[in-house]
């Protein structure tokens, strides 16, 4: 095909792989204009207009929308702009599969009925940034009360919950339980009384001055009277309870007496949170992806009521 060459549709179609019907749609729509007719009123072809085919397959191909073409075209919009924008289309029709893929293997995982299914693929249809709306939303009304602890309240902003593109089965079922906790007006005021020092799994200010080492030692004792099945009250649990009153006693350089022992007891009575503000943690560490702290919501109380019984001796 040379310059002055003029060719019918058919001819322009075998050059290009487009199909003629194609081609006679956008000859209609005035994206590709004949060079001129047979005397029988066909449309020829030139190469200008080969030229210009071939770059709407190309661009066509890539997924851009027929408007973006024409503008690519019309030289209003330049090829490199236009490529730029639809990359960022494609990121997001990326981002939206991968969260429909994760949904279906966790419906198909769990064996989740109509009810549950709906609420997954409703909650993770929201956007990153009414993701994050729903959590200000939520961390703004919990914690609006002069009473609240501003420290829980920067622990609950920082620690966001993120769901990220291509979620795990998990992760899409903790951020739908997470949800619903957070729209509960109910958790909205238990979550506003919860103290920093109870909050998150963060360690307690009796703990933080015992160190590390005896603050393991004394949660795992308390889990593992829990398993044996013995109770604060037990003989087994009082003696426990002696043997951290002089430990802890030990550690802070104070007589293991009876007001040491209340004051312990009143610290980890006040550790004790309601079920709800453990979970809420537990699901944010699963949907960011973190690794998830050991509860101890059985553990507080069991050790504030063993603290809270006589000694043994």
């Amino acid at each position: 095909m040379d310059g002055t060459s003029l060719y019918p549709i058919g001819e322009l179609a075998r050059r290009t792989g487009v199909p003629v019907r194609t081609i006679r749609f956008y000859s209609d729509e005035g994206v590709l204009v004949p060079a001129g007719r047979s005397p029988a009123g066909y449309r020829l072809y030139d190469l200008d207009a080969l030229l210009r085919l071939e770059l709407v397959r190309t661009l066509r191909e890539l997924g851009m929308d027929l408007a973006t073409v024409r503008r690519v075209l019309d030289r209003t919009l330049t090829v490199a702009r236009a490529a730029a924008v639809h990359a960022d289309a494609v990121d997001i029709q990326i981002r939206t599969l991968r969260m429909r893929r994760s949904v279906l293997r966790a419906v198909a995982a769990r064996g989740s009925g109509p009810e549950e299914t709906t609420l997954m693929h409703r909650f993770t249809q929201l956007s990153g940034e009414e993701r994050r709306r729903l959590v200000e939303e939520f961390t703004d009304a919990a914690f609006a009360g002069t009473g609240a602890d501003p420290a829980v309240r920067d622990m609950v902003r920082a620690a966001a919950p993120e769901l990220p593109d291509d979620p795990t089965g998990d992760q899409i079922a903790a951020w739908v339980e997470l949800a619903g906790l957070l729209g509960d007006e109910d958790f909205r005021r238990c979550m506003s009384g919860t103290t920093a020092s109870s909050a998150g799994g963060a360690p307690l200010a009796v703990e933080t001055g015992a160190g590390e080492e005896l603050t393991a030692y004394a949660r795992q004792r308390v889990t593992e009277a829990r398993e044996a099945g013995h109770g604060p009250h037990s003989p087994q649990g009082a003696l426990l309870a002696d043997d951290l009153v002089r430990r802890f006693a030990l550690a802070y350089s104070r007589e293991p007496g009876a007001e040491f022992r209340r004051w312990m007891a009143a610290e980890y009575r006040a550790a004790v949170v309601d079920p709800r503000v453990e979970r809420y943690w537990e699901l944010v560490w699963v949907v960011n992806g973190w690794q998830v702290l050991p509860s101890l919501a059985p553990v507080h109380p069991w050790l504030a009521a063993a603290l809270e019984g006589a000694p043994v001796s």
